[in-house]
């Protein structure tokens, strides 16, 4: 696992960014954030932060950010004014997909042969080694 981790980590660092969003100076934040709108819909802005474990104030600034730039927009819960509804902007949804469908695909080929409670073994694996590796260098979250 020491020698699997980083190439694992830089493999995904090295997918291309398509060509349409390459002027937009995307961070792995940003990937998460787009990762879970496409995958899971459009999402209130507490919805993406219980998603991404970070405080709403955080997604907020990412969502202001990205819908400046125009890959999100935003628009009012017809249910609850107060909430914001965040999806990814029609123009850019195709170029995000076809961004995230490699290490997607790759995913879904790893877990696919795996029962419920091994996957889950996996993830709760993977989850302790990044608890622990913050705890011991002292990493914020």
């Amino acid at each position: 696992m020491i020698l699997l981790m980083p190439r694992l980590v830089a493999r995904s660092k090295r997918m291309p960014v398509p060509e349409q969003l390459r002027d937009f100076a995307l961070t792995p934040r940003h990937l998460s954030l787009l990762a879970l709108l496409l995958y899971d819909g459009p999402s209130a802005v507490k919805d993406l932060a219980d998603g991404l474990d970070v405080a709403s104030t955080t997604v907020s600034l990412m969502v202001g950010d990205l819908s400046r730039q125009g890959i999100l927009q935003r628009h009012e819960d017809e249910q609850d004014r107060r909430r914001t509804i965040v999806t990814i902007a029609d123009e850019h949804r195709e170029a995000i997909e076809s961004w995230l469908s490699a290490g997607a695909g790759a995913w879904r080929t790893a877990f696919e042969p795996l029962k419920p409670a091994e996957r889950a073994l996996v993830i709760n694996a993977l989850l302790t080694f990044e608890r622990e590796t913050m705890a011991a260098t002292k990493q914020p979250d």
